[in-house]
């Protein structure tokens, strides 16, 4: 991604700065005291201008005139590009995904004073999900902690939630293909992406490894962690649920077990942790997709997702395929699913850079059209941020 690419050099500088540690300063109690006053002096000013921004961003939404709901105030491509250009700004000593972080609360803050948005995620509480929601939306919105993947999707589209979001492919584990299967059938657009670094932990209500002997978890997390249970739980036994947060609910209740969650299920269910992190992979990243029930504009470096049924013929998956190399767009991913349309027929996930509304899309979905059945978009959203 452009972004990732873009931020390797100061990743680059910050670690060299790190690298060089200053000599110690050996500050006077008057110094010490002047450096305090003006961090004071500091705080002061940028909480004015937080004040400041909040109060313009509802004269924002009194320009938009009388809406029907949050929803209506929230402009994912907006949030991406002055996110972005937090990135473009950053020359440390911070890193970039802590200054996103700390723009992307004040924004939900700001849109918070129209109305809180309604997120539904997979549940319950302390799910990677809800961590999901809160790196993607900030922590003023109100989550809606729901039992299944399906059912996020059935909420979004009666508008029980402003937005959904669902878990669609592991790092290490490949594809959610419920979250796939879902979009069959359902009219829903993708609205947003969310990369989220995975940490697995090993959790239990008395903290000591050598008492546990059955281990809850959801199959993804199992999968994640089979080496580290190998080496050090190798006879614990291994039972499967519906979540984390669900696994560690569990293990609340005995000595003897521990769920494998991530660490704020550790708060929510009142756990210590054992161990962690304990994924066999330093890397294990989870990418979730925001559904929300309308397209948005393009932000400048989108990603446009894809369902096709392809004819039946010779040579169709190149034909399908060739328009976008030809129009120089770069496909991010491709799966098949059954198609769910008769035996042996199936569809075709594609993810391909670039935003439905630009020129190049809409010739390459030109020459698309001979060799397909039908060719439904998805979502045309933002590329995950920081």
């Amino acid at each position: 991604m452009a972004n990732a690419a873009g931020a390797r050099p100061k990743a680059k500088r910050a670690l060299a700065v790190k690298d060089a540690a200053p000599p110690a300063i050996d500050l006077a109690p008057a110094d010490l005291a002047a450096l305090r006053d003006r961090i004071d002096g500091l705080d002061r000013h940028i909480q004015q201008l937080i004040a400041e921004r909040a109060q313009f961003a509802n004269q924002v939404g009194k320009a938009k005139g009388k809406l029907a709901a949050a929803v209506d105030y929230y402009r994912p491509e907006r949030e991406a590009q002055v996110l972005r250009r937090v990135v473009d700004r950053n020359d440390g000593p911070l890193r970039d995904d802590v200054l996103v972080r700390v723009f992307r609360e004040i924004m939900s803050a700001c849109l918070a004073q129209q109305e809180p948005l309604k997120i539904g995620y997979l549940g319950p509480e302390g799910t990677h999900s809800q961590q999901a929601v809160f790196k993607h939306f900030g922590h003023s919105v109100h989550g809606l902690p729901l039992a299944s993947i399906e059912e996020v999707f059935q909420e979004v589209e009666a508008g029980s939630a402003d937005f959904g979001v669902v878990p669609v492919e592991n790092s290490t584990q490949g594809t959610i293909q419920s979250t796939l299967d879902m979009f069959l059938t359902s009219g829903l657009k993708i609205c947003g992406e969310v990369e989220l670094r995975v940490h697995q932990h090993l959790l239990s209500r008395g903290g000591r490894i050598e008492d546990i002997e059955r281990v809850y978890s959801h199959p993804q997390s199992f999968a994640q962690c089979k080496a580290w249970l190998r080496q050090y739980l190798p006879k614990a036994e291994k039972i499967p649920v519906a979540s984390n947060a669900e696994a560690a609910r569990r293990a609340r209740n005995a000595d003897d077990a521990a769920a494998i969650a991530g660490a704020s299920a550790a708060t929510v269910y009142g756990l210590k942790s054992i161990a962690g992190p304990i994924e066999d992979r330093p890397d294990n990243t989870t990418r979730f997709l925001v559904l929300g029930r309308e397209l948005f504009p393009p932000s400048g470096n989108d990603r446009t997702s894809l369902l096709i049924f392809i004819k039946d013929q010779p040579g169709a998956l190149f034909n399908v395929l060739a328009p976008f190399a030809q129009q120089g767009l770069s496909m991010n991913r491709i799966e098949s699913r059954p198609g769910h349309t008769g035996l042996w027929q199936y569809a075709f996930f594609v993810d391909i850079g670039g935003h439905v509304d630009e020129p190049a899309m809409r010739r390459a979905l030109d020459g698309v059209a001979p060799f397909v059945e039908e060719v439904k978009v998805l979502g045309s959203y933002p590329v995950a941020i920081a």
